[in-house]
């Protein structure tokens, strides 16, 4: 407990730097990722990461200097050059993205591994330090660094702000900013420059390999939780912020451990939750909405069961026997006897003995069902075409979605019809 007590109170001035400089890292990842992972250009991210190795090496064969902003001047240009080479790739020949994504990838990296072994053989005596990029290094993270870091993140933020608006509109909808006549590489090119720029100081945290998991995993996550962009946004730095801070935490309390892998691996847990059990979306949440919708239209067969019993000599509110159902459309009895008990709650059927029947509300709602399927037979055979004896299963499938808004637009366009295509009743 005295190690989290003195690790939040941020008492220790290294582990102050480290934690300051790791949440403005990752909210700088988090706002460029978010863009990048709504114009599913993830990859891009990654082959920038990989790409701005050989600009910190070249920056420090020319100089012979660890300052940060020269070496990071470096990498922003080779990463704008991975970029541009990409687009060039793209544009001037049958390669497609992915494929040029990996050329610029393997290429850049393949030359940054080149120049960083050369100068590791070399007699340059202020050489120690730079695998760090390679594989990130959290905790050497200065008071000087975090300057830097500050500057930058001040930077992006506000070029989001500004953009804002065209940013989003590009994300969504680029054909259509294009119509308008959006100056879109324009904006393209800006988004370029502030991923570079994020990338460029993300790696001394986090390193060129997992670069790109700090960059889309948030993104990732938080899209699992909102449709609303500045939400998205919002809860994106969230999960970045929480993922750092837990990471110099585990690093800060535990010997040895790396910082960096570690705020991807709580990102990556964050994420994994998302994609589990966010409303809507998540895997846990799409599971019981199938599972609600196979009830429902459980539901709705039987009361078409019961509608077509009643139909062959217009009795729907007699009395019916289970197996009367069951001779009528194929269940099991268990699903029979729990969708019976289930719709005798909602109130749509009627039980006596172990005889049951439609009440007034279930006739209602079989009409409905019974209504929804023969239109769509009707607008399949007169407006796609289709013959007669193959609109059955279509229809089958289609009347559980139908909303009352189609259904009035069916109605109206088939001009109130009274039978089907196999001339049964239609009832309004």
């Amino acid at each position: 407990m005295g190690t989290f007590i003195d690790f939040i109170s941020l008492s220790d001035p290294t582990s102050r730097y480290v934690i300051i400089g790791i949440i403005l890292l990752t909210i700088n990842a988090s706002l460029v990722g978010s863009f990048a992972f709504l114009r599913k250009k993830s990859l891009i991210g990654d082959a920038v990461a990989h790409s701005v190795l050989p600009g910190i090496c070249l920056a420090f064969l020319l100089f012979q200097t660890k300052n940060l902003f020269i070496l990071l001047g470096g990498a922003a240009i080779t990463g704008w050059l991975s970029i541009l080479s990409i687009d060039l790739i793209t544009a001037h020949s049958r390669i497609k993205a992915d494929a040029a994504i990996g050329i610029a990838l393997s290429v850049f990296f393949a030359l940054g591994i080149v120049l960083l072994t050369i100068i590791q053989n070399s007699a340059i005596a202020s050489q120690s330090g730079l695998d760090h990029f390679l594989f990130g290094k959290a905790a050497s993270i200065t008071r000087d660094d975090v300057r830097y870091f500050a500057i930058v993140t001040l930077i992006i933020t506000a070029v989001i702000i500004i953009f804002y608006k065209p940013f989003k509109l590009i994300s969504f909808n680029q054909d259509f900013a294009v119509s308008i006549g959006l100056p879109v590489r324009f904006y393209e090119f800006i988004l370029s420059i502030i991923t570079v720029m994020s990338i460029a100081v993300g790696i001394q945290a986090v390193g060129v390999v997992l670069m790109a998991a700090l960059l889309i995993t948030p993104a990732a996550a938080a899209r699992y939780w909102t449709n609303d962009l500045r939400i998205m946004l919002i809860l994106a730095v969230v999960v970045s912020a929480i993922g750092g801070v837990g990471g110099a935490y585990i690093s800060y309390s535990a010997t040895n451990m790396p910082t960096g892998p570690w705020i991807i691996v709580i990102i990556s847990c964050i994420a994994f939750l998302s994609f589990a059990f966010a409303p809507n979306r998540g895997i846990v949440s799409k599971m019981w909405i199938q599972y609600q919708n196979r009830k429902q239209i459980l539901l709705e067969n039987i009361l078409k069961a019961f509608y077509h019993v009643g139909e062959k000599d217009n009795s729907f509110l007699e009395m019916r026997k289970p197996e009367d159902i069951l001779n009528r459309r194929e269940f099991s009895f268990s699903k029979l006897s729990e969708g019976l008990n289930k719709l005798k709650r909602k109130g749509l059927l009627e039980k006596q003995n172990n005889e049951w029947k439609l009440s007034s509300e279930g006739l209602s709602e079989a009409k409905r069902i019974i209504r929804l399927h023969r239109l769509w037979e009707l607008y399949l055979t007169q407006y796609l075409n289709i013959a007669e004896d193959h609109v059955h299963d279509d229809a089958e499938a289609i009347e559980h979605v139908l909303t009352p808004e189609i259904e009035a637009q069916l109605e109206k366009l088939l001009d109130f019809p009274s039978t089907d295509p196999h001339g049964k009743e239609i009832i309004y």
